[in-house]
């Protein structure tokens, strides 16, 4: 309570540099334009979900690059053998092994094969501080006496991930050649590439122009013998059979002629002899000559051009072709000609990436998801600070002046860091608005009860913020473990939802205890009232001795229960699972013509064999969901299935407003993630309330949270509330709030432990719970006023995310008001309290 002029410049320079930097974000462009070069202009990034575009996430196809490699290792044995060394050999691969073997026609020649493939070693490396780097081939024999030549397990991880870098760069010139803004390319992991284009809508094109590989090679078609000739007599040496475009194949020479990178330039154009769009192509000086003597060479023969493994032409050489330039010609439309030309222009993909994630939304959808969250977010604020005001008056605008600078701080954070604020990362603000009054209320029951023992106001405030810190600062950590698992162990809307909770964590102990008492110590200054009347209206009156521990049994005898039936429900019934855990394809459609008729849908795609279809309302009456199970043929028979329900749906007025395709691989991984991140939030919170308290209070804790966490899952499998990747960041919450309200209580446990030592412990149990119990109530109501407009207005999208968090604060606030204490005394805290005793006896017989 003492005036301190530094506490004073730091409140305000941070919550002028809050307001400066949070202003932008809701400012339009043109304004920001105009502010002076020094003022922050920097937004927070909205994400895909909130204005639209296109998520992919690729991998690198790793058999794609064994195989590419064992074809290319191969043509380098034949060469190093036959051609320079002039050894007979017949070479075969096993893609399987990732091994060659070679039969030598002259076994007594056998070392100076060995001796001459083993120049062929190769050394890979990612680091530039990396020494000698990763052998990429083994040598050795077979059982039968053959040399063999292995692609090392090393070796392909080091090649994977070289490749992914390369494609970064190669991905990232192919989306800024279509002109779009803020494009989002970044790693993951060893062999997967994240790409989010907001604002770009056709995921279709966008897939295709990215994940096309886009080789371009050139080679000389074998003269005299047709490729089904080939294929029936056996292929000639050093020869290989490619489809053609036109649906037919030819038998082409494995040696490139000429390579695609030797092209310094690629544009769309239009044949007019043949009235038909084609990509006039130019090379390098290097490539210009190189085509100028193959051509020379060549005349009358047949010259193969090659995209992707597909020959796209392979016209006959009228005269040598010097001026290095020439035309791909195919069946392109204008559109295709042109993302060809974007392709050859950035440049070959060095590996096959397969899109094992596929996100798109609407623009459109995107507003409807802001409207949503900001209406959610203003009458949650509208509804807190309006309780804040009725149950404490003056005291409720101290706290809702430090919650309304927590959230311009947390947009300013947001800002400065570029995160992205997504629809969940909205649900994370609106939380937190209900989360942050939670520490001025202990504050404030703190400060009553140190009045109500005598104490003066000023002795009382001081109490109230210092004995109120500790608990404060366990509550908030207890949910920051979970926020940063989140993180971690999360992806896309998860993370921005543990980030903006994590951020709103941090800046709710700032706003909390600093700005609040500094406005309480203004305040108390120039007032100086006899008496504190903080609280105006309570649910709970002062003095009240509800016996909870005679109940105990009958509570945790219905706790089993209940957690018997979630755990059988769970098992037997088993839970709606959104496509984030079993793959598949979801895609929301919005009827023009008034409201949908989803029965109608549903028998117009029954007789598309797409599998299993579900189709269910969502949302509003125009909005229908329809949810398609994974095809057997991968990603491609996924987006093939979407284009047909595309199709059908357009001729009775429905358009696509979102699409979202998750193949198993990420599925299966997203699930396992999911179930490791609870377990780790478990442990890591053990861990800590074991440090900060007893080891009885730790397990409780868990224990009961283990609780809450089964009659949530109990929750998911009863209704049939879909359960997808947001309900795993909504149990983790749960685990924070539930956690928030147990440490609140075993905090005031202990601390009676140490003034109440002859106390029974049952009775002290109850003395802390009611002691808390007002505190536990008002904040429990704040949490529902902030949660009930994100279930009502929030929208579709986190409706079970939304609907699963209100009824697990109810079950929370249950578990640790009633559970909790039953469970501290199995756990042998009498014991220790006994031990304590003892101690304590010691300790003064010889301090006499």
């Amino acid at each position: 309570m003492q005036s301190s002029p530094i506490r004073t410049a730091v409140i305000a320079l941070v919550a002028i540099l809050g307001v400066l930097f949070a202003v932008p974000s809701f400012l339009p462009q043109d304004v920001r334009d105009a502010w002076p070069s020094f003022l922050p202009r920097q937004t927070v990034v909205l994400g895909l979900d909130l204005q639209g575009g296109s998520h992919l996430l690729l991998q690198v196809n790793e058999d794609g690059i064994v195989t590419e490699r064992l074809q290319a290792l191969r043509r380098d044995v034949r060469n190093t053998l036959a051609n320079q060394n002039g050894i007979g050999n017949l070479i075969t691969t096993d893609e399987a092994t990732k091994t060659l073997s070679i039969e030598l026609t002259d076994p007594t020649q056998k070392e100076a094969a060995r001796t001459a493939i083993q120049a062929l070693q190769n050394t890979i490396s990612n680091s530039m501080l990396a020494v000698g780097g990763t052998n990429e081939l083994a040598f050795g024999d077979s059982p039968d006496g053959k040399l063999t030549v292995t692609l090392t397990e090393e070796g392909v991880s080091e090649r994977m991930s070289s490749l992914v870098a390369q494609s970064i760069e190669v991905i990232r010139k192919r989306v800024d050649e279509l002109g779009t803004t803020e494009p989002s390319i970044q790693r993951q992991g060893t062999n997967r590439v994240l790409v989010q284009v907001p604002g770009f809508g056709d995921s279709q094109r966008l897939k295709d122009i990215i994940s096309r590989t886009a080789r371009l090679t050139f080679h000389m078609v074998y003269p005299g013998l047709t490729a089904s000739q080939a294929e029936a007599q056996g292929l000639p040496a050093g020869t290989m059979v490619l489809p053609s475009q036109d649906g037919g194949s030819e038998l082409l020479y494995e040696d490139i002629a000429l390579g695609g990178e030797s092209l310094v330039d690629a544009q769309p154009s239009y044949d007019q002899q043949r009235a038909m769009p084609v990509v006039s192509f130019k090379f390098d000086t290097r490539g210009a000559i190189a085509f100028g003597q193959i051509t020379g060479k060549n005349v009358g023969q047949r010259f193969a051009i090659v995209l992707d493994n597909t020959v796209i032409t392979a016209p006959v050489i009228q005269q040598p072709i010097t001026g290095g330039s020439g035309q791909i010609s195919g069946s392109f439309t204008t559109s295709t000609a042109n993302d060809l030309a974007v392709l050859l222009r950035a440049g070959a993909l060095p590996a096959s990436l397969d899109v094992i994630e596929e996100r798109t939304v609407d623009a459109s959808l995107g507003a409807d998801s802001i409207q949503h969250g900001i209406t959610a977010g203003v009458i949650a604020a509208v509804l807190v600070i309006g309780f804040m005001i009725a149950a404490y008056g003056l005291w409720g605008v101290f706290a809702n002046v430090s919650l309304i600078l927590n959230i311009v701080l947390i947009f300013a954070a947001l800002s400065m860091l570029g995160a992205t604020l997504t629809l969940p990362g909205i649900a994370g603000i609106v939380l937190t608005i209900g989360l942050a009054v939670d520490a001025n209320v202990l504050i404030y029951e703190r400060m009553r009860e140190e009045q109500r023992s005598g104490k003066s106001p000023i002795q009382a405030i001081n109490a109230g913020f210092e004995r109120a810190w500790g608990t404060i600062i366990d509550s908030h950590l207890t949910q920051l473990i979970v926020a940063i698992v989140l993180y971690f162990l999360g992806s896309g809307p998860v993370q921005g939802f543990a980030v903006t909770l994590g951020l709103g964590i941090l800046t709710s102990l700032f706003t909390s205890y600093w700005v609040t008492s500094y406005q309480v110590q203004a305040w108390f200054r120039r007032v100086r009232p006899k008496v504190l009347k903080i609280q105006h209206f309570r649910f709970i009156p002062d003095g009240t001795k509800i016996p909870f521990m005679k109940i105990s049994r009958y509570v945790i005898a219905f706790s089993i229960i209940a957690s018997v039936l979630s755990l059988g429900s769970a098992y037997f019934k088993g839970f709606n699972l959104g496509i984030d855990f079993v793959g598949g394809t979801a895609i929301v459609i919005q009827h023009q013509g008034g409201p949908a008729d989803a029965g109608a849908v549903r028998e117009l795609l029954d007789g598309l064999n797409l599998g299993e279809v579900q189709v269910q309302g969502f949302g509003t009456p125009e909005d229908v969901l329809v949810r398609i199970q994974a095809q057997e043929g991968g990603q491609d028979a996924d987006q093939v299935a979407v284009s047909k329900v595309r199709d059908a749906l357009a001729t009775e007025s429905y358009t696509v407003r979102s699409t979202e395709a998750v193949s198993g691989t990420v599925s299966g991984e997203l699930a396992w993630k999911g179930g490791i991140a609870v377990i780790i939030s478990l442990i890591a919170i053990l861990i800590y309330i074991w440090f900060r308290f007893e080891w009885q209070f730790a397990l409780a804790a868990v224990t009961t949270t283990t609780h809450d966490v089964i009659m949530t899952i109990g929750l998911y499998s009863l209704t049939g509330l879909e359960f997808n990747l947001t309900s795993i960041a909504a149990v983790l919450t749960l685990v924070g709030l539930s956690l928030n309200e147990t440490v609140v209580v075993s905090d005031r446990v202990r601390e009676n432990l140490r003034k109440h030592r002859k106390m029974p412990l049952p009775e002290l149990i109850d003395l802390s719970i009611n002691q808390t119990i007002v505190r536990t109530t008002i904040t429990q109501f704040t949490v529902f006023l902030a949660l009930i407009p994100l279930v009502i207005f929030g929208g579709e999208v986190i409706r079970s995310f939304t609907i699963a968090m209100t009824f697990g604060c109810l079950v929370g606030m249950y578990s640790s008001i009633i559970v909790n204490g039953p469970i501290l005394i199995n756990f042998g805290l009498k014991q220790k309290v006994e031990d304590d005793k003892a101690v304590a006896k010691t300790v003064d017989g010889a301090s006499v």
